[in-house]
């Protein structure tokens, strides 16, 4: 049976979270981009589901990757945990695209592809002491789960993660839950569970991040694809306002967006040879070029923003906006 609240109790909860938002004793997970953090509350918000979407080959996993690895550097003095579920990539490779970002080689180069150009010892001890670094980092610990799982045994794991991280009062017995970060790389991987549909198992999971974002400090960070009717020629056409990433592309967008505090459309330009980019045509220099369309934001405005992609390093800066053609944008600059 539901239980309720009065009024009076949900204001004194809202005043006392905005006190301790204004003497910064709550604060949010900050990413390594400004103009993300501003789309949100300052970052990412704990109790929230971020819905990170694209088509393969945008940098979905370089820009979750990158969230993970500069945590520490983005939150110092703040305990938080980090779970990846690592459905598309093992840990040990999403740990080599990491030390290419390190020295700013190419992952090719880190293992050693061409045998006439190998990583050296040094470079091999750098990534040595970079890995014992990070790892000695108490208040940032990372764990990741590899195997493949049903949206029951994902909601189970995550139950028993953030139990088995609590930190009891030895006086009151009261529990404190650690914030975490939990990643989910991507919504689509997840095993069906008996007769259950791909889309039904989307609105399962929509139900179980919610459930769950609710009961503990978790911020999720969800990957998506987006549904193939963005293949179609006319959506790469130039300047045309089917080159931005709309709500209903990400893949089973209805079970995913009702949910969502935060949904980020990632889109590359110039890997579909686009020049001019929507109907303010704006200009696309290269493939390296990437667009986030924020296309819900709960407590703020609609927007998209420029990044550039630098796989080489593995890693994605902020750019300066492109002088638009014509017309006028809801950018921010």
């Amino acid at each position: 049976m539901p239980k309720w609240k009065s009024h009076k109790q949900a204001y004194s909860e809202a005043l006392r979270y905005i006190w301790n938002r204004q003497q910064g004793t709550i604060t949010s997970f900050k990413t390594p981009w400004p103009k993300v953090n501003d789309a949100g509350i300052n970052g990412f918000e704990w109790n929230s589901l971020i819905v990170i979407g694209g088509r393969p080959g945008t940098g979905k996993t370089l820009i979750k990757d990158q969230i993970v690895r500069e945590a520490y550097t983005h939150n110092k003095g703040h305990d938080v945990n980090v779970l990846e579920f690592s459905f598309e990539m093992i840990g040990r490779v999403s740990k080599q695209r990491e030390f290419s970002s390190v020295i700013g080689k190419s992952y090719k180069y880190i293992c050693s592809a061409d045998d006439n150009d190998k990583i050296t010892d040094a470079e091999i001890a750098k990534l040595k002491t970079y890995a014992s670094s990070v790892t000695s980092i108490k208040n940032f610990p990372v764990d990741i789960v590899e195997t493949p799982c049903t949206v029951n045994e994902f909601a189970a794991t995550v139950k028993k993660y953030m139990e088995q991280n609590a930190i009891e009062n030895p006086d009151t017995g009261a529990k404190r839950y650690i914030n975490t970060v939990i990643t989910v790389d991507h919504s689509y991987l997840f095993k069906a569970e008996g007769n259950e549909s791909k889309t039904e198992m989307l609105y399962n999971l929509g139900e179980a991040l919610t459930a769950l974002k609710r009961a503990y400090p978790i911020c999720f960070i969800v990957l998506s694809q987006l549904g193939r009717h963005v293949e179609v020629p006319e959506r790469n056409e130039d300047g045309k306002y089917g080159n931005y990433i709309l709500e209903t592309d990400i893949l089973g967008g209805d079970a995913l967006m009702q949910h969502a505090d935060l949904v980020i459309g990632v889109n590359r330009p110039g890997k579909r040879n686009i020049k001019h980019y929507g109907p303010q045509r704006i200009p696309i220099k290269d493939s390296s070029v990437l667009v986030f369309h924020f296309i819900k934001v709960r407590n703020g405005d609609t927007r998209f923003s420029f990044f550039e992609a630098k796989f080489d390093q593995m890693k994605v800066v902020e750019m300066p906006t492109p002088q638009a053609n014509t017309g006028k944008l809801n950018i921010k600059v």
